[in-house]
């Protein structure tokens, strides 16, 4: 007997935000699987019972020229699935630009794969604290919430900053394609009115608003009940959110239990590129914590190979003596924006004259490479990336084919279970956004995870 076809297939812009889809859908009772690149055919077989399944690349990361040529293949291996859905999953604070991680040239190529009347685009999540208001978007900090142009972190984002909240407006730099909004007031009256006219005009992109629990419903709606013309979907992990209360009210789906803890270790290795304030508050709680903090001088990225080689060296011994002390290393390039070593990386990265993505491959490679060789060197059994440009070039250094979800944290970060060769295969990892988190979250996935009490 044949396998029915996916509910729904996401290719990830980044390796956070694919683990992310996984999760929300894993933990509502949905045989899923996040794969790291195209399957090959025993790879595929063995996932074959799963009606959800993603591919995750770090397509963020990269200019419109590099999508071009690396986003076919991928897309149309998802679009072969027969999948009901299929869904260009982007971060929910919509980290882009024309000339890196284009969310326009991405979908102007997604439509070649999977032709639609048209994308809707669902950002908005609020159970991370993002919302979509009349067009703009606004995302939660630990000081509140903020416009996103206004945000903390977003407005200083080092790759992408954000200087327009509106979407449609900041994604015209991106792509000719005609767009139009489907509002909170038209969420609440007649949305499929509002959609049916927005369509009728030529929009080939529907943004639509969402802030609570009766919006993000009235979207899930929406995007399932025009799936038929409109199967190509753009958002965040927020569309499947909004799906999944869907499909729970139409009894296409029960709800699930909570997932348990995976249980607590003595020791966890955790690596981070990000600068974020966030992520700076969750490194200072761990140092108070009894984690061994370990910075990672990132101008070595800015030199020869030789270099970097010597300063993955040092780490990854220093890693290893803070486990044998029976202490959890945690290596980071910075501790926030304003950390002096930031100042240092931008000086380094000026002098040498190199892209700054590049740099930034370069630092998530290395990490990758001194988390595979600390995990050789000690035996520890879990792990946390941090970081959403780090991730997906860190984790490629670990040779690992797929991820399937074990226990949750805090949305958008669950503890997953790896799936590769040797010796990394078993490992139980977390892929953590720069600004997604508890302050206490390295030590939350020491603690296993699981529903808090």
């Amino acid at each position: 007997m044949t396998s029915p076809s996916p509910l729904i297939a996401w290719y990830g812009d980044d390796f956070t935000g694919s683990a992310a889809v996984m999760e929300v859908l894993a933990f509502a009772g949905i045989p899923s699987v996040l794969f790291t690149a195209i399957p090959d055919a025993a790879l595929a077989a063995r996932f074959a019972h799963c009606r959800a399944l993603g591919i995750a690349s770090t397509a963020r990361s990269h200019g419109p020229d590099w999508m071009g040529e690396n986003l076919p293949a991928p897309l149309a291996w998802l679009h072969a699935t027969g999948a009901e859905l299929l869904h260009y999953k982007l971060c929910s604070t919509f980290d882009s630009s024309p000339t890196l991680g284009s969310i326009g040239r991405a979908l102007e190529i997604a439509l070649t794969i999977r032709p639609a009347r048209a994308v809707p685009l669902l950002t908005a999540a609020p159970q991370m604290r993002r919302y979509q208001s009349f067009g703009h978007l606004f995302a939660g900090s630990p000081d509140g919430v903020f416009r996103l142009d206004r945000h903390p972190v977003m407005s200083r984002h080092p790759a992408t900053p954000m200087d327009d909240s509106d979407l449609l407006r900041h994604l015209a730099r991106q792509t000719a394609l005609a767009s139009a909004l489907i509002d909170l007031e038209a969420l609440s009256t007649a949305p499929q009115t509002r959609w049916t006219e927005a369509m009728a005009t030529g929009a080939r992109i529907l943004s639509i608003d969402s802030i609570d629990a009766e919006t993000e419903t009235a979207a899930g709606r929406l995007i399932w009940e025009n799936r038929k013309d409109c199967s190509l979907v753009a958002g965040s992990q927020g569309v499947e959110y909004a799906l999944v209360r869907q499909w729970q009210q139409t009894g296409l789906l029960p709800s699930a239990p909570p997932a348990p803890s995976a249980g607590a270790v003595a020791r966890i290795i955790a690596v981070s590129g990000s600068v974020s304030a966030v992520t700076a508050a969750q490194i200072g709680w761990a140092g108070a914590n009894g984690f061994a903090l370990i910075p990672f001088d990132a101008t070595a990225a800015c030199r020869d190979d030789n270099s970097l080689a010597a300063e993955e060296s040092r780490l990854t011994a220093a890693a290893a003596e803070a486990a044998a002390r029976g202490q959890s290393p945690l290596i980071h390039s910075a501790a926030g924006h304003d950390d002096p070593a930031v100042a240092r990386f931008r000086a380094a990265l000026s002098s040498a004259r190199i892209a700054p993505e590049t740099a930034n491959r370069r630092i998530g490679e290395a990490l990758g490479r001194i988390l595979s060789a600390t995990l050789r060197a000690t035996g520890i059994s879990r792990a946390v990336i941090s970081g959403g440009d780090t991730s997906g070039h860190a984790l490629r250094q670990l040779d690992l084919q797929a991820l399937t979800a074990l226990a949750p944290t805090i949305p958008g970060a669950a503890l997953c279970t790896a799936h590769g060769s040797a010796p990394h295969d078993g490992l139980q990892i977390a892929l953590k956004g720069g600004q997604m988190g508890s302050q206490d979250y390295f030590g939350w996935i020491r603690a296993g995870g699981g529903p808090r009490i």
